[in-house]
């Protein structure tokens, strides 16, 4: 989590107790950072992020959060994978997108997604 996140101290473990009984650790990251933020969506990778891009419509919210799932193997080999049905462990992402007069919608989410591709061919 703190690779995909890309700040250690933004991760957070709490440790409970589930409804049926048994010990739950749920790991949370977040950031509020532009920068970090483009960088951790820029760690998902080109193929997931043309993925994201093309389902849009299906997992944005009304309120511009991009919803997504990856399998937590591939989280913790570096090379994450969107989930595809829940059949696996998966790990939770959102991507909360800004959206301001002047550019439609769709202009603005396109190039988000095209500022992470360029990242992702930088290095």
């Amino acid at each position: 989590m703190a690779w995909l996140i890309g700040d250690e101290d933004a991760v957070e473990m709490d440790r409970s107790t589930s409804y049926h009984g048994p010990e739950l650790t749920l790991i949370s990251a977040s950031t509020a950072n532009k920068r970090k933020a483009m960088r951790s969506l820029a760690k998902l990778g080109e193929v997931n992020l043309k993925q994201l891009q093309n389902e849009l419509v299906q997992r944005m919210d009304d309120e511009h959060v991009l919803h997504f799932r990856l399998t937590i193997d591939s989280v913790v080999e570096g090379e994450p994978l969107l989930a595809i049905g829940s059949g696996t462990g998966t790990v939770k992402g959102q991507a909360k997108f800004e959206v301001y007069s002047g550019r439609t919608e769709q202009e603005q989410l396109d190039n988000t997604f095209t500022e992470a591709i360029e990242l992702i061919e930088e290095n």
